[in-house]
């Protein structure tokens, strides 16, 4: 909108401009044509005499001739304020000898200087709106003896100024038409970003909620577990077998030194919350759990993507080795980094997945585990095997009968976020 205002000012400043430097150089010509002699000795008693009169016909043709609004002699003698001397107006206008102009105090000061000026378009309340240019009058030794003032009427400056307008109207349509397409432009980009940053909110917010849920779990598992262990513990005391009840309490603590705290060397926060909740989720479940994880942020790939991508995987391996007794119930996860990859690896034990399955297991809704009641099944690996193409990774599953490997290459140069489809 600023690029329109200003096209359309400078159109009407640059028709100024040219109306003041057209008028200028008229000024230049009836001020080298002026009888100065006769105007010095007007000045030495400037009164109406014939030396008046002779030079007001002369301004008086000039105006004619050049269609402006007034024409007249100035004195500049001071920095602040010019007077006219003789004036060549319209009929039924008089401007006595001497009268204070109404040209600014700036322009005053060049003309004070022996500068040429020219003004914007002065309000006059009594002679109307005009522009004004004024040129040094010289004598024929070159000292200036006064200045040739003329003033050109407003309407004649807009009529001009109209025609400018007009004729650069198909530049300020296309300035319109370019500022319309650019708000345009702005409102569908904001719009999409808005629509991404929601969607971004809502699937990190979905992701949390769903590990937050898993955690839940857990505690109330071992709070389950906790209260049946001090349930036999206190009949046993009850019984009075002290004995029993010690060995009871011996096998515990073995069994609790087991549920441990991760301590892993990890530079990810969220990858850290993660591995702690799914090993303790593994562990409810008496699995047999392993980590080995680099020292690295992993931080080419967008943290929500990454616990996506881990906690679905990880989740398959848990649901898949339960289906085994407890003592073969075991997993290892690697995240690591090796020949300029992000390396991750979710091996568990379990039932081996058939060649027929494999051709299918990554598309939506497809699953081999059995149906439950209120869980969604057929969409982890589907959301993995999105997440690993948009990075620009693989993914390969590798099953036999004594355990499965998934594993996904991501890499780090080029694991830039792709467009999503």
């Amino acid at each position: 909108m600023v690029n329109i205002f200003s096209s359309y000012f400078d159109i009407k400043k640059t028709a100024e401009n040219a109306i003041a430097n057209q008028n200028i150089e008229s000024a230049k010509s009836i001020a080298a044509s002026l009888d100065t002699e006769t105007y010095k000795r007007f000045l030495e008693n400037p009164v109406k005499n014939k030396e008046y009169l002779e030079i007001k016909r002369y301004l008086e043709d000039a105006r004619e001739t050049n269609g402006a609004l007034h024409v007249y002699t100035l004195l500049v003698d001071n920095p602040k304020v010019s007077r006219a001397m003789i004036a060549a107006m319209p009929e039924n206008e008089e401007f006595p000898i001497g009268g204070i102009c109404t040209i600014p105090e700036e322009q005053v000061e060049m003309a004070y200087k022996g500068l040429i000026f020219s003004t914007d378009i002065i309000a006059d309340p009594v002679y109307g709106d005009y522009l004004t240019v004024g040129v040094p009058i010289e004598d024929q030794s070159g000292v200036i003896i006064g200045y040739l003032g003329i003033d050109i009427s407003a309407d004649v400056v807009n009529s001009i100024s109209g025609k400018a307008l007009k004729s650069s109207i198909s530049s300020l349509v296309f300035n319109g038409l370019f500022v319309i397409l650019i708000l345009a432009s702005f409102l569908i980009l904001q719009n999409w970003y808005m629509r991404e940053l929601k969607k971004e909110v809502g699937d990190t917010e979905d992701t949390y909620q769903l590990e937050l849920q898993s955690l839940i779990s857990s505690v109330q598992s071992l709070r389950h577990d906790f209260s049946n262990h001090i349930q036999v513990l206190h009949g046993l005391l009850k019984l009075d077998k002290q004995d029993k009840a010690l060995d009871y309490l011996t096998n515990l603590s073995k069994e609790v030194h087991l549920i441990q705290s991760i301590t892993l060397d990890v530079n990810n926060p969220g990858l850290s919350v993660l591995l702690q909740t799914k090993k303790l989720a593994a562990q409810n479940h008496n699995i047999d759990v392993h980590f080995d994880v680099f020292h690295d942020s992993f931080n080419t790939i967008k943290t929500t993507d990454l616990i996506k991508l881990l906690s679905n995987l990880i989740d398959n391996a848990i649901e898949a080795t339960i289906e085994l007794p407890e003592q073969e119930r075991k997993m290892k996860i690697v995240c690591k980094v090796a020949s300029n990859n992000y390396i991750f690896e979710i091996t568990n034990t379990g039932l081996a997945i058939n060649e027929k399955d494999k051709e299918h297991i990554f598309k939506s809704g497809f699953s081999t585990k059995r149906e439950r009641q209120g869980k969604t099944r057929g969409q982890g690996l589907f959301i993995v095997k999105e997440l690993v193409s948009r990075y620009g990774g693989e993914i390969s599953i590798d099953s036999n009968k004594s355990q499965t490997v998934v594993r996904v290459e991501i890499p780090i140069n080029i694991g830039k976020l792709q467009p999503s489809k």
